[in-house]
């Protein structure tokens, strides 16, 4: 086993490609094709519960590629695959991304068969980083995607991203509160994503802090004592009973009591916000605001909205974090041209027109009316 940190950087991006990547470069390099190709970025359809996509990763792909180059290391292990030639491996070392991309801007709408990217540069370079480029761009679409349908729902109620602990992976997670963000979310849970991007932080406290006292109006005494203005957790047992001690908290403390709002995470939540906004509002706790959390998605949040829930803001995790419903797109990355000449592909279903692309998006009384596919120039 290697005794190396299992984490993506750029002494080692280079090595994340499928091997038939490098298989292919090196005989491109022996047959010395290096001409300019051109690769197309797109989806190829809508999924059936999605009527748009939202674009995101492209910002990750440009940076990847001005960096990208095969460490020493690299060289050294793609050397012990007893695949690769001594003169290739030499020539491998010196590789860069020479070329350029036209993209649309990150959270542009796009729509099936338009191309998200178009990467133009000698075949070689831009055959290398199809996996890259796929990975990155499918995930941060995937997500913001998901994303703006839960913000569209909220109807401009607040929207957390809370779901960091179940989405595949670290830096699935910490890229998806970027994609999340650029969607419309309002902050996440992910200490490390807001330290990265400048995100929003936020959170309050787990069921556990409220286990760990002897009982559950001790545990919101001291935690509004440490953080006076934070959000209470109240269903640990028994939802009216924590706003009945909520109310009693703002009794004790009086002018002291800042409490912000209340969590509710279980349950029927519009009933019990319902139920729970009386309580407060009889108390004259008006201004305390209700958050509701709890295997959230768009639908939930919309059916809450409908239903007229007094619900100030949502925190959606799983099924936003993991795009429950729609968890993969038909992404593609495709040569349209090599040596000033279209390249195409008539396999059924998946065909594509040859040559570089340019989207027109066309506004009827300022607001887009629809797109048009046409060749570059």
């Amino acid at each position: 086993m290697s005794q190396t940190t299992p984490w993506v950087d750029d002494s080692n991006v280079a090595l994340f490609t499928d091997l038939y990547e490098i298989t292919m470069l090196q005989a491109y390099f022996e047959q010395h094709m290096f001409d300019d190709a051109a690769f197309s970025l797109f989806i190829r359809r809508l999924p059936a519960r999605r009527n748009y996509f939202l674009a995101c990763g492209i910002d990750d792909v440009l940076d990847y590629l001005e960096h990208l180059h095969f460490s020493a290391d690299s060289i050294d292990y793609l050397a012990s695959l007893g695949t690769f030639s001594g003169e290739f491996l030499t020539w491998l070392a010196d590789f860069r991304f020479t070329g350029h991309v036209s993209a649309v801007a990150e959270g542009t709408p796009v729509f099936g068969n338009e191309p998200i990217l178009e990467l133009v540069a000698p075949l070689p370079e831009a055959q290398l980083i199809e996996t890259y480029v796929m990975n990155q761009v499918h995930l941060q679409t995937l997500l913001a995607s998901k994303a703006a349908r839960v913000v569209a729902a909220a109807a401009g109620r607040g929207v957390v991203d809370f779901g960091a602990r179940r989405i595949h992976g670290t830096d699935a997670a910490v890229k998806g509160a970027r994609a999340f963000t650029i969607a419309g979310i309002d902050g996440t849970s992910n200490v490390l994503a807001g330290s990265l991007y400048g995100i929003p932080v936020t959170g309050t406290m787990a069921h556990s802090f409220i286990q760990a006292y002897g009982n559950e109006a001790d545990a919101f005494r001291a935690f509004a004592r440490i953080y006076p203005e934070t959000v209470l957790l109240i269903d640990t047992y028994d939802t009216l009973e924590g706003a009945a001690k909520v109310v009693s908290l703002a009794a004790e403390l009086g002018d002291d009591f800042r409490v912000q709002a209340v969590r509710l995470d279980s349950g029927d939540l519009a009933a019990l916000a319902g139920q729970c906004r009386a309580i407060f509002d009889d108390a004259g706790l008006t201004g305390l605001k209700i958050i509701a959390s709890g295997g959230l998605d768009e639908y939930k949040v919309a059916k809450l909205v409908s239903a007229g829930a007094p619900i100030d803001g949502f925190g959606v995790g799983t099924a936003m974090g993991v795009s429950e419903d729609t968890p993969s797109l038909d992404i593609a990355y495709k040569l349209v041209s090599y040596g000033g000449h279209g390249r195409l592909k008539l396999a059924p279903g998946k065909g594509n027109p040859p040559g570089r692309k340019q989207v027109f998006r066309i506004e009827k009384d300022g607001r887009a009316a629809g797109d048009v596919i046409a060749r570059h120039g």
